[in-house]
This record gives C-alpha cells, sequence and structure tokens, in this order.
C-alpha cells in the first residue's frame, strides 16, 4: 500500500527562515531608530535650553529667571524673590536656584522657564501655580529639565561653565550616547557629566558622576551639561 506524506521541503524551511529573519531584523532596526531618535531628542534639549538663554539676553540684556526688570520687559511675568537671606540675587547674572525644584515657585531657576516662554522664545504652559505640574519642562523620556549656575547649586560635582542644563530620567545607553554626540564620550569628564538619579532632587548637594564603565544601560541616570 502506498502512502502520501505531507510535510514541509528544505527549500520551503529555508524561505520560512530568511522571512523571520527579515522580519526580525526589521524589528531590531526600527527599534534602532527609535532609539536614535530619542537620543537626539534629549540632546536637542540641551541646545535649545542653551538658544533660550543666549535669545533672552540679546533681546533683554538679561538672564530668563535673573531678569530684575521682567515685569517691565515682559507683561504678566513674576519677578523672581532673592534665595539667599540678606542678599539680593536678582539681577547678578547668574541663574540661581535648584534646576528642578518646581515646589519654589519664585525661584529663579523655575521662573525661567515662565520668561523664556512669555517672551515668545519657547513654547508651553506660563502659569508657574498649576496644580496639575503641567509647567514642569520635561524631555522626551518624561523626566524634568532645568538650568542652573555653577557656583551655589552645582547639581554634579566638577561640571564648570556659566550655566548648568540638566535632564532627568534618562537610561544610562542613552546617557552614554548622549556624551559621545555632544561631549567627550566619558559620562564622569568634559563639559557633560551622568550621575545617578537618587532622588526627585539631585540639585541638593552636588553628587559624583559616574564613569562609563560603571553606567548600566537601564538604570535611570541624571545628565546635566556645562554651558
Amino acid at each position: 500500500m502506498k502512502r502520501n506524506q505531507s510535510g514541509f521541503t528544505l527549500i520551503e524551511i529555508a524561505i520560512v527562515l530568511v522571512i523571520i529573519g527579515l522580519l526580525l531584523g526589521g524589528v531590531m532596526k526600527g527599534q534602532e531608530l527609535i532609539n536614535s531618535a530619542k537620543v537626539k531628542n534629549l540632546a536637542a534639549d540641551f541646545k535649545n535650553t542653551s538658544l533660550y538663554i543666549y535669545s533672552y539676553q540679546d533681546k533683554f540684556r538679561s538672564l530668563p529667571g535673573d531678569d530684575a526688570l521682567v515685569t517691565s520687559h515682559i507683561t504678566s511675568a513674576v519677578q523672581a524673590v532673592s534665595q539667599v537671606a540678606s542678599t539680593t540675587t536678582i539681577g547678578n547674572g547668574r541663574i540661581d536656584g535648584k534646576w528642578d525644584d518646581y515646589t519654589a515657585t519664585t525661584m529663579e531657576s523655575i521662573l525661567f522657564w515662565q520668561h523664556v516662554r512669555m517672551a515668545g522664545i519657547a513654547t508651553g504652559i506660563t502659569n508657574v501655580n498649576d496644580s496639575t505640574g503641567a509647567y514642569t519642562q520635561r524631555n522626551t523620556l518624561g523626566g524634568v529639565v532645568g538650568v542652573t549656575n555653577s557656583v551655589n547649586d552645582l547639581p554634579i560635582a566638577g561640571l564648570k561653565g556659566a550655566y548648568i542644563v540638566c535632564s532627568a530620567n534618562i537610561q544610562g545607553k542613552f546617557a552614554k550616547q548622549l556624551d559621545i554626540m555632544m561631549d567627550d564620550g566619558v559620562t564622569n569628564s568634559g563639559s557633560m557629566m551622568t550621575a545617578l538619579t537618587v532622588t526627585a532632587d539631585v540639585g541638593t548637594a552636588a553628587v559624583t558622576a559616574k564613569a562609563s564603565a560603571d553606567v548600566e544601560d537601564n538604570t535611570l541616570y541624571t545628565v546635566c551639561m556645562g554651558v
């Protein structure tokens, strides 16, 4: 008796394997493109924040947040309150205050965002008392973006620059790519450094940057850059 047997030929199996390989390659390439776009967006935050500072200076001859004449420069803008007792810090040519303390709505570093937005330099909500937290400047990963100085409120030890721009909630693999793209490729040296996101307010005291070899791909970090 003759039996008919059905099954896949070697050629059919080879074709299926090729198709699976192409699909997997496409998925991996797609994820690579998504990750690359995220890094470019994160880099844009650093570049744009610097641009906001210089554009505001060019327009008003003052720093956003530190502008002592902001109420005359911009209708409805809020002037910051000096954060150091018995010392006038408004108009001292420095953006004072912790970069990510959005509970301190009278701080220069927080009013920075209101001033650049009301001046038409940046987009976003200008009501600093917004209870939903929508006023907070955030990056593509949902982390807070902020600006401060390198004198009284330095977030990461060793960073230098007239202004310090920080971005939180960044995975280690992106932090390392950012450093390669924008600095020297070493996460604990140069103008850009990476530190562990220990608390919501890394700006409480200067922390130590992590060496590239110690930056884990899926751990969240804060990346700061001196400009």
